[in-house]
């Protein structure tokens, strides 16, 4: 028996393309989801974006098919939009408000039921799913991007080597592996079982089927030197070349954005392969937002790259100078030469479609607040040798529609990992202060 999706508007919103993704089943649109994609139609942003998407989408679909029996997909399936419900008497019985727009779907989704119809109600909004299954609904999160992330690739994993291989990979550079147990650019930690402090790093390097010992693990960068051996793993991808998308995950503190704006800094500035650095990150208030902020691009950025500004004083001063410190003063006046030299440069998300940016550093800061679409669009960017870095924390997500399983960070390292030019590490332990630690601990 085929099954009748009926598609929530924050479905389409997240991921236009949805309609396609339920095999030869029946998609249901209430004629609601199509007032409320005329409505973000409007605006100039993703879900502006993704609403005119959809919308042109429906249409191409509405010349193939009569509105009475709905439009057949490419998928084999059939797409419907449902008009004409008593929402008063559908409403009346089940309790719920008439005048609510998710109602009125989540009304339809139940009147299919009704007729006897095997329905799932499809929704990235929780309470929405939550009412739906009050109602006897079977109801879903859209999980066709989702993945799993307690099983998520963390870049590196230990391993137990007799002394004398340890010692070999001192000695020789470089042991050989089953290629089967490692993707490309992950890391071992390979430690001595009987004397667990006789340990080594290494990276698996895929065109030899070995481990090599790791480059830049002693090396000051920017002032900045690794902490721990996951920040040195981190390090190492940050200043390869060979390696052209990297992606850190870790809670705050960890370090990773003090990280990856060093090394980026490095390659520009000492190492010159790349003519700038690109850092940007998406506008997404914690709390409630402040409202549009007066002032020229520029100065309206600045307020948002506040945590930039910070790791980058950090850098230059090598320690938190207090107010009126001269080390504060000349890290200031040092990072205002490389903005007007156009060394650094500062853009948010949203001015990033559309550009074709080559011969660059780009960070991508708090990439967890990004749809898995937002993420393609920004990778897609990048021309010739330019290296993408996307740092984030899926612990802290301030997107509503986006948790841990289904961001746009989680999603690209799934999908990345096991190619030649990408690498990934999940960071843990917190180097910030104790008082941080404890934070991402226990709070």
């Amino acid at each position: 028996m085929n099954k009748t999706f009926v598609l929530d508007t924050n479905v389409l919103l997240h991921n236009p393309d949805s309609l396609l993704s339920f095999d030869d089943n029946t998609v249901l649109l209430p004629i609601e989801v199509l007032e409320e994609l005329d409505k973000f139609k409007r605006n100039h942003d993703e879900n502006g974006r993704n609403a005119r998407i959809a919308i042109r989408l429906l249409d191409s679909l509405r010349l193939h098919g009569e509105p009475g029996k709905g439009f057949p997909l490419e998928n084999g399936g059939l797409l419907k939009v449902s008009t004409g419900l008593d929402y008063k008497k559908v409403g009346k019985e089940l309790g719920l408000s008439k005048g609510l727009v998710d109602n009125k779907i989540l009304f339809t989704a139940y009147m299919m039921k009704e007729k006897g119809e095997r329905v799932i109600f499809v929704s990235k909004d929780i309470n929405a799913r939550i009412k739906g299954d009050a109602l006897g609904l079977t109801c879903q999160d859209f999980e066709k991007q989702k993945v799993d992330f307690d099983k998520l690739y963390t870049g590196w994993h230990m391993v137990e080597k007799d002394k004398q291989e340890i010692d070999k990979f001192y000695n020789e550079k470089e042991l050989k592996v089953e290629k089967k147990n490692f993707l490309p650019n992950e890391f071992a930690f390979m430690v001595d079982a009987v004397s667990r402090k006789h340990s080594a790093l290494g990276r698996y390097k895929e065109e030899f089927g070995i481990l090599m010992p790791l480059i830049h693990n002693k090396n000051n960068v920017m002032s900045i030197r690794p902490r721990n051996k996951e920040q040195a793993m981190a390090l190492e991808l940050l200043l390869n070349d060979e390696i052209n998308l990297v992606t850190l995950i870790g809670s705050a503190g960890t370090g990773k954005t003090l990280m990856a704006i060093a090394a980026g800094l490095h390659k520009v500035v000492k190492d010159k392969s790349y003519t700038r650095l690109l850092i940007s990150r998406p506008v997404m208030p914690l709390g409630k937002d402040i409202g549009f902020l007066p002032g020229t691009k520029e100065e309206k950025l600045e307020n948002w790259m506040g945590p930039i500004f910070d790791n980058l004083e950090y850098i230059f001063t090598g320690k938190k100078a207090e107010k009126g410190d001269k080390s504060k003063i000349k890290a200031k006046t040092t990072i205002d030469k490389y903005i007007k030299d156009q060394l650094i440069e500062m853009e948010a998300i949203t001015f990033m479609r559309g550009r074709s940016i080559a011969n660059q550093y780009i960070i991508i800061d708090e990439a967890q607040n990004l749809t898995p679409h937002e993420v393609k669009t920004v990778i897609s960017r990048a021309g010739n040798n330019t290296k993408m870095v996307m740092t984030g924390d899926p612990y802290q997500i301030d997107n509503p529609y986006l948790d841990s399983s289904s961001n746009g960070l989680t999603y690209c390292v799934e999908r990345m990992k096991g190619q030649k030019t990408f690498g990934h590490i999940t960071l843990t332990k917190s180097e910030r202060s104790s008082l941080a630690s404890m934070a991402a601990e226990l709070l």
